[in-house]
């Protein structure tokens, strides 16, 4: 017996799908589009040229490299908070769960204008290294760390309810055949947890990228050295120079992309594995 789909059920496909696509056109399509067009107004030519530019290149290397860094020092310390947070019982442990997601919370410029304070020569924690010669405000050290405040609680949202999932009897099998706790983990643990740090890894690395507000302060924009590529965006608009803003823009937009499609493609082969 054939079930009839009723007409009300297609007209509620219709109208879901036709919200979906105007506002993915609103808030995403036609921006892009309007970023593409108002950079080709100096042409295509004009567009490689801004990239001969010795600071812009710096400012591509210099993102991409602080981005990569923390977003693998958010995936070991990301998945370090995850498993504590759920493999152990500690006082105030609602308290620092709650905690982690300060910096979803928090303006960016405030983050910033904290970690510029703790870290500088003169802070708590700048003074310290200060006293050996090390400065980690106004360096890339300072980009790295106000990277990893940002980000890392997308690896621990991510991964935190994959562990909370995983049964204990997993771990405790794997013990009684003769496994030791480095191989319960990258044999058993690790395959079960890979997409989830891949997403959440590639998640930061996105905000890294395009992370403003905690990075002005504690960089100290110095081109060619600390200028970052939403810095010198910035900048660029500051100067009228709209077409180059753009033009810059797009690179980037069109390497995160990249990279995220990367992430994305490795974490639907680790999914395809484990099933």
């Amino acid at each position: 017996m054939q079930i009839k789909t009723r007409p009300y059920k297609k007209i509620h496909f219709g109208i879901s799908l036709g919200l979906t696509v105007f506002y993915s056109s609103a808030v995403v399509i036609i921006p892009l589009l309007g970023l593409l067009i108002h950079s080709l107004g100096i042409g295509i030519s004009g567009i490689l040229e801004v990239f001969t530019d010795e600071r812009i290149r710096s400012a591509l290397y210099l993102s991409f490299t602080v981005g990569f860094v923390s977003a693998l020092l958010n995936l070991f310390i990301g998945f370090l908070f995850a498993w504590v947070l759920v493999r152990y019982q500690f006082p105030f442990k609602k308290f620092f769960d709650t905690l982690i997601d300060l910096p979803f919370t928090l303006p960016t410029a405030v983050a910033g204008i904290a970690l510029t304070t703790i870290y500088s020569e003169t802070g708590i924690i700048g003074s310290f290294f200060a006293e050996w010669g090390i400065q980690i405000a106004y360096t890339p050290v300072g980009i790295v760390i106000a990277l990893v405040f940002i980000g890392f609680p997308f690896v621990v949202r991510t991964v935190q309810p994959v562990i909370e999932e995983l049964p204990k009897e997993l771990e405790e099998s794997a013990r009684c055949l003769g496994a030791t706790p480095f191989q319960t983990f990258t044999r058993v643990l690790l395959p079960e947890l890979w997409p989830s740090l891949l997403a959440g890894t590639g998640m930061a690395f996105a905000r890294s990228i395009g992370e403003y507000g905690s990075i002005v302060f504690i960089s100290g924009n110095l081109p060619g050295k600390t200028e970052i590529l939403p810095l010198l965006i910035v900048t660029k608009l500051e100067q009228y120079e709209y077409e180059k803003a753009t033009s810059i823009a797009i690179v980037m937009l069109l390497s995160s992309f990249f990279f995220m499609f990367l992430i994305n493609l490795l974490q639907e082969r680790a999914s395809k594995k484990l099933t």
